[in-house]
Protein backbone atom coordinates (compact mmCIF):
# COMPACT_ATOMS: atom_id res chain seq x y z
CA UNK A 1 0.00 0.00 0.00
CA UNK A 2 0.99 3.49 -0.54
CA UNK A 3 3.56 5.00 1.93
CA UNK A 4 2.40 8.16 2.93
CA UNK A 5 -1.65 7.66 2.57
CA UNK A 6 -3.15 5.20 4.52
CA UNK A 7 -7.22 6.01 5.52
CA UNK A 8 -9.18 6.39 2.41
CA UNK A 9 -12.66 8.28 2.35
CA UNK A 10 -15.14 8.45 -0.32
CA UNK A 11 -17.93 11.49 -0.47
CA UNK A 12 -21.14 9.95 -2.68
CA UNK A 13 -22.28 6.15 -2.75
CA UNK A 14 -23.63 6.14 -5.58
CA UNK A 15 -22.63 3.95 -9.19
CA UNK A 16 -19.11 5.55 -8.93
CA UNK A 17 -18.25 5.97 -5.28
CA UNK A 18 -19.52 2.52 -4.42
CA UNK A 19 -16.70 0.63 -6.79
CA UNK A 20 -13.82 3.09 -5.66
CA UNK A 21 -14.71 1.93 -2.22
CA UNK A 22 -14.50 -1.41 -3.27
CA UNK A 23 -11.12 -1.35 -5.09
CA UNK A 24 -9.24 0.54 -2.18
CA UNK A 25 -10.77 -1.79 -0.33
CA UNK A 26 -9.96 -4.92 -2.14
CA UNK A 27 -6.24 -3.65 -2.02
CA UNK A 28 -6.53 -3.67 1.67
CA UNK A 29 -7.28 -0.29 2.77
CA UNK A 30 -9.47 0.55 5.55
CA UNK A 31 -12.46 2.66 3.99
CA UNK A 32 -14.58 5.22 5.24
CA UNK A 33 -18.33 5.63 2.75
CA UNK A 34 -20.67 8.45 3.27
CA UNK A 35 -23.88 9.73 1.87
CA UNK A 36 -26.94 10.94 2.26
CA UNK A 37 -28.70 8.16 3.70
CA UNK A 38 -28.44 4.63 5.28
CA UNK A 39 -30.67 3.35 2.37
CA UNK A 40 -28.67 4.69 -0.16
CA UNK A 41 -25.40 3.19 1.89
CA UNK A 42 -27.15 0.23 2.23
CA UNK A 43 -27.81 -0.43 -1.47
CA UNK A 44 -23.71 0.50 -1.99
CA UNK A 45 -22.67 -1.96 0.09
CA UNK A 46 -25.51 -4.79 -1.39
CA UNK A 47 -23.97 -3.94 -4.87
CA UNK A 48 -19.80 -4.16 -3.19
CA UNK A 49 -20.94 -7.45 -2.51
CA UNK A 50 -22.24 -8.47 -5.70
CA UNK A 51 -19.65 -7.39 -7.92
CA UNK A 52 -17.14 -9.29 -5.35
CA UNK A 53 -19.34 -12.18 -6.14
CA UNK A 54 -19.45 -11.97 -9.89
CA UNK A 55 -15.66 -11.22 -10.27
CA UNK A 56 -15.22 -14.78 -8.69
CA UNK A 57 -14.30 -13.79 -5.17
CA UNK A 58 -14.66 -16.47 -2.29
CA UNK A 59 -17.55 -16.11 0.26
CA UNK A 60 -14.85 -15.32 3.06
CA UNK A 61 -13.07 -12.89 0.90
CA UNK A 62 -16.17 -10.75 -0.15
CA UNK A 63 -16.59 -10.40 3.88
CA UNK A 64 -13.80 -9.33 4.76
CA UNK A 65 -13.10 -7.03 1.81
CA UNK A 66 -16.89 -5.93 2.74
CA UNK A 67 -15.90 -5.18 6.39
CA UNK A 68 -13.46 -2.78 5.64
CA UNK A 69 -15.87 -0.41 4.40
CA UNK A 70 -17.30 1.43 7.29
CA UNK A 71 -20.84 3.09 6.02
CA UNK A 72 -21.80 6.41 7.73
CA UNK A 73 -24.03 9.36 7.06
CA UNK A 74 -21.98 11.30 9.61
CA UNK A 75 -19.68 13.14 7.27
CA UNK A 76 -17.12 14.15 10.39
CA UNK A 77 -16.95 11.07 11.52
CA UNK A 78 -15.82 9.41 8.09
CA UNK A 79 -13.39 12.63 7.75
CA UNK A 80 -11.65 11.85 10.55
CA UNK A 81 -7.92 11.26 9.86
CA UNK A 82 -8.28 10.98 6.48
CA UNK A 83 -5.53 10.91 3.75
CA UNK A 84 -7.49 10.80 0.96
CA UNK A 85 -11.17 11.84 0.28
CA UNK A 86 -12.32 11.04 -3.04
CA UNK A 87 -15.49 13.03 -3.22
CA UNK A 88 -17.84 11.31 -6.19
CA UNK A 89 -21.56 13.15 -5.66
CA UNK A 90 -23.67 14.36 -8.45
CA UNK A 91 -22.48 16.11 -11.40
CA UNK A 92 -23.53 19.93 -10.70
CA UNK A 93 -20.68 21.63 -9.46
CA UNK A 94 -22.24 24.03 -6.98
CA UNK A 95 -22.80 20.90 -5.25
CA UNK A 96 -19.76 19.90 -5.72
CA UNK A 97 -18.29 23.05 -4.16
CA UNK A 98 -20.22 22.91 -1.19
CA UNK A 99 -19.24 19.67 -0.47
CA UNK A 100 -15.43 20.51 -1.02
CA UNK A 101 -16.24 23.34 1.35
CA UNK A 102 -17.06 20.93 3.95
CA UNK A 103 -14.48 18.46 3.42
CA UNK A 104 -11.36 20.93 3.30
CA UNK A 105 -12.80 22.54 7.27
CA UNK A 106 -13.08 18.66 8.42
CA UNK A 107 -10.05 16.80 7.52
CA UNK A 108 -6.34 17.41 8.63
CA UNK A 109 -4.04 19.85 6.89
CA UNK A 110 -1.91 17.25 5.01
CA UNK A 111 -4.71 15.47 3.46
CA UNK A 112 -5.52 15.46 -0.60
CA UNK A 113 -9.00 15.82 -1.95
CA UNK A 114 -9.65 14.20 -5.49
CA UNK A 115 -13.09 15.15 -7.37
CA UNK A 116 -14.29 12.22 -9.17
CA UNK A 117 -15.83 14.74 -11.85
CA UNK A 118 -16.24 13.94 -15.77
CA UNK A 119 -15.88 17.52 -16.62
CA UNK A 120 -15.64 20.47 -14.20
CA UNK A 121 -11.88 21.35 -14.34
CA UNK A 122 -10.05 21.42 -10.52
CA UNK A 123 -9.10 24.91 -10.15
CA UNK A 124 -12.90 25.38 -10.02
CA UNK A 125 -13.39 22.70 -7.18
CA UNK A 126 -10.14 24.11 -5.34
CA UNK A 127 -10.63 27.98 -5.18
CA UNK A 128 -13.06 27.05 -2.38
CA UNK A 129 -10.70 25.57 -0.02
CA UNK A 130 -7.67 26.73 1.64
CA UNK A 131 -5.03 23.60 0.62
CA UNK A 132 -5.59 24.33 -3.44
CA UNK A 133 -2.25 22.75 -3.55
CA UNK A 134 -4.02 19.57 -2.46
CA UNK A 135 -6.47 19.39 -4.56
CA UNK A 136 -6.73 17.30 -8.33
CA UNK A 137 -9.09 15.64 -10.21
CA UNK A 138 -9.23 11.65 -10.33
CA UNK A 139 -11.13 10.99 -12.83
CA UNK A 140 -12.70 7.26 -13.34
CA UNK A 141 -14.21 5.01 -15.58
CA UNK A 142 -17.57 3.17 -15.34
CA UNK A 143 -17.23 0.45 -13.75
CA UNK A 144 -14.18 1.69 -11.81
CA UNK A 145 -13.12 -1.75 -10.42
CA UNK A 146 -13.28 -3.34 -13.67
CA UNK A 147 -11.39 0.14 -15.51
CA UNK A 148 -7.78 0.50 -15.12
CA UNK A 149 -7.63 4.23 -16.18
CA UNK A 150 -7.49 7.44 -13.83
CA UNK A 151 -7.21 10.67 -15.29
CA UNK A 152 -5.01 13.05 -13.22
CA UNK A 153 -6.35 16.16 -13.40
CA UNK A 154 -4.25 19.43 -11.87
CA UNK A 155 -4.49 22.99 -11.45
CA UNK A 156 -2.20 25.66 -11.63
CA UNK A 157 -1.86 25.29 -7.92
CA UNK A 158 -1.52 21.07 -7.84
CA UNK A 159 1.36 20.43 -6.15
CA UNK A 160 4.02 18.36 -7.54
CA UNK A 161 4.15 16.59 -4.38
CA UNK A 162 0.59 15.67 -4.56
CA UNK A 163 0.32 14.45 -7.76
CA UNK A 164 3.24 12.29 -6.67
CA UNK A 165 1.67 10.90 -3.75
CA UNK A 166 -1.72 10.08 -5.76
CA UNK A 167 0.03 8.64 -8.95
CA UNK A 168 1.82 6.33 -6.55
CA UNK A 169 -0.82 5.35 -4.59
CA UNK A 170 -3.63 4.64 -7.42
CA UNK A 171 -0.46 2.30 -9.05
CA UNK A 172 -0.23 0.18 -5.90
CA UNK A 173 -3.60 -0.97 -6.52
CA UNK A 174 -3.25 -1.54 -9.90
CA UNK A 175 -4.82 1.27 -11.37
CA UNK A 176 -3.44 3.14 -14.96
CA UNK A 177 -3.25 6.99 -13.99
CA UNK A 178 -2.67 9.53 -17.05
CA UNK A 179 -1.09 12.86 -15.83
CA UNK A 180 -2.91 15.82 -17.59
CA UNK A 181 -0.07 18.15 -18.62
CA UNK A 182 -3.20 21.33 -17.75
CA UNK A 183 -6.88 21.49 -16.68
CA UNK A 184 -9.24 21.29 -20.01
CA UNK A 185 -12.72 20.83 -19.91
CA UNK A 186 -13.82 17.21 -20.11
CA UNK A 187 -10.22 16.70 -20.10
CA UNK A 188 -8.77 13.52 -22.45
CA UNK A 189 -11.48 10.98 -22.35
CA UNK A 190 -14.41 12.68 -22.38
CA UNK A 191 -13.29 15.28 -24.96
CA UNK A 192 -12.77 12.23 -27.03
CA UNK A 193 -16.09 10.68 -26.27
CA UNK A 194 -17.82 13.68 -27.23
CA UNK A 195 -16.92 14.49 -30.65
CA UNK A 196 -17.57 10.33 -31.46
CA UNK A 197 -21.17 11.53 -29.68
CA UNK A 198 -21.15 14.69 -31.98
CA UNK A 199 -20.75 12.57 -35.09
CA UNK A 200 -22.98 9.62 -34.92
CA UNK A 201 -25.92 11.66 -33.98
CA UNK A 202 -25.19 13.38 -36.94
CA UNK A 203 -24.87 10.60 -39.13
CA UNK A 204 -28.39 9.72 -37.76
CA UNK A 205 -29.69 12.92 -38.35
CA UNK A 206 -28.76 13.26 -41.67
CA UNK A 207 -30.06 9.91 -42.84
CA UNK A 208 -26.58 8.14 -43.36
CA UNK A 209 -27.77 4.76 -41.00
CA UNK A 210 -29.50 4.04 -37.98
CA UNK A 211 -27.97 3.81 -34.64
CA UNK A 212 -27.70 0.62 -34.56
CA UNK A 213 -25.54 0.00 -37.70
CA UNK A 214 -23.12 2.81 -36.17
CA UNK A 215 -22.66 0.51 -32.86
CA UNK A 216 -22.47 -2.54 -34.99
CA UNK A 217 -19.13 -0.73 -36.89
CA UNK A 218 -17.85 0.30 -33.89
CA UNK A 219 -18.16 -3.11 -32.07
CA UNK A 220 -17.13 -4.86 -35.31
CA UNK A 221 -14.35 -2.80 -35.99
CA UNK A 222 -12.90 0.18 -34.37
CA UNK A 223 -13.72 -0.78 -30.92
CA UNK A 224 -11.98 -4.25 -30.88
CA UNK A 225 -8.64 -2.39 -32.50
CA UNK A 226 -9.01 0.51 -29.94
CA UNK A 227 -9.14 -2.11 -27.03
CA UNK A 228 -5.71 -2.89 -27.97
CA UNK A 229 -4.09 -0.02 -29.23
CA UNK A 230 -4.29 3.75 -28.72
CA UNK A 231 -5.68 6.44 -31.74
CA UNK A 232 -2.09 7.46 -32.58
CA UNK A 233 -0.88 3.96 -32.82
CA UNK A 234 -3.18 2.70 -35.43
CA UNK A 235 -2.29 6.00 -37.29
CA UNK A 236 1.26 5.25 -37.52
CA UNK A 237 0.57 1.39 -38.31
CA UNK A 238 -1.71 3.01 -41.19
CA UNK A 239 0.56 5.34 -42.57
CA UNK A 240 0.15 8.91 -41.60
CA UNK A 241 0.21 9.65 -45.88
CA UNK A 242 -2.67 7.43 -45.81
CA UNK A 243 -4.39 9.35 -43.06
CA UNK A 244 -3.15 12.85 -44.33
CA UNK A 245 -5.20 12.11 -47.52
CA UNK A 246 -7.72 10.66 -45.56
CA UNK A 247 -8.80 13.80 -43.32
CA UNK A 248 -8.06 16.18 -46.37
CA UNK A 249 -11.24 15.03 -47.62
CA UNK A 250 -13.22 14.33 -44.05
CA UNK A 251 -12.25 17.26 -41.76
CA UNK A 252 -14.14 19.99 -44.14
CA UNK A 253 -17.52 17.41 -44.09
CA UNK A 254 -17.38 16.50 -40.55
CA UNK A 255 -19.88 17.81 -38.30
CA UNK A 256 -18.40 20.54 -36.21
CA UNK A 257 -21.30 22.59 -35.12
CA UNK A 258 -20.96 23.93 -30.97
CA UNK A 259 -24.70 23.21 -30.68
CA UNK A 260 -26.28 20.02 -29.11
CA UNK A 261 -27.51 17.38 -31.40
CA UNK A 262 -31.19 18.01 -31.56
CA UNK A 263 -31.98 13.89 -31.24
CA UNK A 264 -30.36 14.13 -28.18
CA UNK A 265 -31.54 17.39 -26.95
CA UNK A 266 -35.07 16.04 -27.73
CA UNK A 267 -34.74 12.60 -26.15
CA UNK A 268 -33.81 14.14 -22.97
CA UNK A 269 -36.44 16.29 -23.37
CA UNK A 270 -39.08 13.40 -23.54
CA UNK A 271 -37.26 11.75 -20.35
CA UNK A 272 -35.87 8.95 -22.75
CA UNK A 273 -32.08 8.50 -20.79
CA UNK A 274 -31.66 5.50 -21.62
CA UNK A 275 -31.47 1.89 -19.39
CA UNK A 276 -32.39 3.61 -16.45
CA UNK A 277 -35.67 4.51 -17.97
CA UNK A 278 -36.28 1.89 -20.51
CA UNK A 279 -35.52 3.72 -23.51
CA UNK A 280 -32.74 6.05 -25.07
CA UNK A 281 -31.40 5.84 -28.46
CA UNK A 282 -32.23 2.09 -28.38
CA UNK A 283 -35.60 0.30 -26.74
CA UNK A 284 -34.89 -1.79 -23.22
CA UNK A 285 -36.55 -4.15 -21.75
CA UNK A 286 -35.00 -5.28 -18.10
CA UNK A 287 -33.97 -8.47 -19.32
CA UNK A 288 -32.18 -6.44 -22.34
CA UNK A 289 -30.58 -3.90 -19.81
CA UNK A 290 -29.11 -6.29 -17.59
CA UNK A 291 -27.76 -8.75 -20.46
CA UNK A 292 -25.96 -5.19 -21.97
CA UNK A 293 -24.10 -4.94 -18.25
CA UNK A 294 -23.47 -8.55 -18.18
CA UNK A 295 -21.69 -8.30 -21.37
CA UNK A 296 -19.73 -5.89 -20.75
CA UNK A 297 -18.69 -6.43 -17.43
CA UNK A 298 -17.39 -9.92 -18.79
CA UNK A 299 -15.60 -8.16 -21.45
CA UNK A 300 -13.83 -5.61 -19.32
CA UNK A 301 -13.02 -8.66 -17.06
CA UNK A 302 -11.78 -10.74 -19.62
CA UNK A 303 -9.48 -7.22 -21.25
CA UNK A 304 -8.49 -7.15 -17.57
CA UNK A 305 -7.29 -10.75 -16.88
CA UNK A 306 -5.57 -10.46 -20.20
CA UNK A 307 -3.90 -7.31 -20.31
CA UNK A 308 -2.44 -8.31 -16.48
Amino acid sequence: MGETIKKIAVIGAGLMGHGIAQEFSTAGYEVALNDVSNQRLGLALGHVRENLCNLGFAKEDVNRIAARIQASTDLPSVLLDADFVVEAVSEDIEVKRTVFTKIDQLIPPHSIIASNTSSFMPSHLASVTGRPGRVLVAHYFNPPYLVPLVEIVRSSDTTDETITEVTTLLKSIGKYPVVLKREVPGFIANRLQAALLRECFALVEDGVAEPQDIDDVMTHSLGRRLAVAGPFEIFDAAGLDVWKAIAGELMPVIESSPDLPALLTDLTRRGEFGLKTGKGVHTWSSQESEDLRNRLTSALTEIQRWTE
